[in-house]
């Protein structure tokens, strides 16, 4: 995997995390002769219409059949296959939810699940498209690991580490739209499991996944403004979670957890729960979708709504500490 640049980190960024999977899994398709990426009739939705021409061999259709599809990834699994399947986040979760217990959890086998349009990025097709739940679903199956990158950079060195290691079975989480801010605009570390801490800071601890590294970002400008300095970490592995976090818990007062997922289940139980087995006295102030189903409109709009912007993030932040 060759390394990347600022204009890299824009144009991936202009296209979006779907449209970067399919070119992601056109780059691995050269050098993994096992590859095999399978849909629910999203090819095109998952950004996959080049790869499917190019590698037709490499690419399977199952139709609008969810639990057939985990059914069919696993029995090439099975065989040695390395494979990476697609569908939109609620219907890969919850629909085949029971097959993802028995096939991946129960039986290991080592398949990628990619769940697009996670969060609220599908706007106006609603809360029937929406992944509100899908960590809370997929954290409780035993072996599976959950990761959510920030941008298409981590996207990318997501993908590859699955690609060519054994990590087991796996559920990867795409969030944000065409157009969302970059994270990374060069090339770094990456490391399974591993947290990167984007901001130093000894006011309070940032704790933040997927799209929501990019507001946080902002949020933790606006607070350098008033003079407050916030430590800022990117947990694009949520399962399983790095001890790092853990002993980074009583070194502030105050935990900020933010995330594209509803409130239950999410990065913010993830922490409460690792808290309060640790024994951690630190503030626990959680900064989510609510516990409910929302309006629809567009991405923008939608995060504005629910307070998942760098400015409300902030305000939300400078209230907890009544500053």
């Amino acid at each position: 995997m060759r390394d990347f640049n600022e204009n890299d980190a824009k144009q991936w960024s202009r296209m979006g995390p779907r449209a970067m999977f399919g070119q992601f899994m056109l780059d691995i398709a050269k050098t993994n002769k096992n590859l095999m990426v399978l849909s629910a009739d999203l090819g095109r939705s998952s950004g996959l219409d080049r790869f499917k021409k190019q590698y037709p061999e490499k690419y399977l259709s199952v139709g609008i059949s969810e639990q057939n599809l985990i059914g069919v990834a696993s029995g090439l699994a099975k065989e040695g296959f390395k494979v990476f399947v697609t569908s939109f986040a609620p219907f890969l979760s919850m629909r085949a939810s029971e097959q993802i217990r028995m096939n991946l959890g129960y039986m290991k086998l080592p398949v990628n699940l990619v769940a697009l349009g996670s969060g609220v990025s599908m706007g106006y097709l609603g809360n029937s498209h929406f992944g509100l739940e899908d960590i809370g679903v997929m954290r409780c199956i035993p072996g599976l690991n959950i990761s959510s990158p920030a941008d298409c950079s981590e996207l990318r060195n997501i993908l590859y580490d699955y690609a060519f290691k054994n990590r087991g079975p796996s559920y990867i989480r795409l969030t944000g739209i065409p157009g969302y801010p970059a994270v990374y605009k060069q090339n770094y570390d990456y490391k399974f499991k591993e947290p990167v801490t984007l901001n130093k800071g000894n006011d309070l601890l940032i704790l933040s996944t997927g799209s929501m590294v990019s507001q946080s970002l902002a949020a933790c400008e606006n607070l350098s403004k008033k003079k407050i300095n916030a430590e800022l970490v990117n947990i694009h592995t949520l399962k399983p979670l790095s001890e790092k976090i853990i002993k980074k818990f009583n070194l502030f007062n105050n935990i900020i957890t933010v995330e594209e997922h509803s409130i239950v289940g999410g990065l913010s139980s993830i922490i409460a729960e690792k808290m309060a087995r640790s024994n951690c006295s630190s503030k626990l102030t959680s900064i989510a979708l609510p516990d409910s189903f929302g309006p629809t409109g567009t991405y923008n709009y939608l995060l504005d709504y629910h307070g998942l912007t760098g400015h409300k993030i902030a305000e939300k932040i400078l209230d907890v500490l009544k500053v």
